[in-house]
């Protein structure tokens, strides 16, 4: 509704290394991850990353430096605090982890965010997963794979 779609279409013209995936409706976050892993296959590393800017681009070169010198194979981010939401929101965030760490074998780490710069087989392992009811951080934990955290 915000016309971002036609300023990306135009762009497109101009700059042949720019893409995007548009949907006939909203499929909602998980749909669209997945799509656009599936869209980002070939290539040798991806990011994933919110596009409300809750997440920091600038630390993206960051990641990259970490991934190509280190052996690993994702760089992951977590907040370092929650002081700026809402109590509630932190409340119940920090609920959620504790529970789900409770109730799974497959832990999540309190902050982890989406945002994360991976690795090619990495991205392939998490879109050949049958599942079609996803819940992406748990996928991201689950998959293993050599990680490192940075902290904002």
């Amino acid at each position: 509704s915000d016309n971002t779609l036609n300023a990306i279409k135009k762009m497109t013209v101009l700059y042949k290394n720019i893409h995007f995936i548009s949907f006939s409706r909203n499929f909602g976050k998980e749909g669209g991850l997945l799509a656009g892993l599936k869209a980002a296959i070939n290539y040798k590393y991806v990011a994933v990353m919110d596009v409300d800017l809750q997440d920091p681009p600038e630390l993206l070169p960051k990641m990259l430096e970490i991934i190509q010198e280190k052996d690993i194979d994702v760089v992951a981010t977590r907040r370092s605090n929650r002081k700026d939401e809402p109590f509630f929101r932190s409340a119940f965030s920090n609920g959620f982890y504790s529970l789900i760490n409770k109730l799974s074998q497959t832990k999540l780490i309190p902050g982890e965010r989406d945002f994360r710069l991976m690795k090619n087989n990495v991205v392939k392992a998490i879109i050949y997963l049958p599942e079609n009811q996803r819940f992406s951080k748990g996928i991201f934990s689950w998959i293993g794979f050599k990680k490192e955290y940075i902290s904002y």
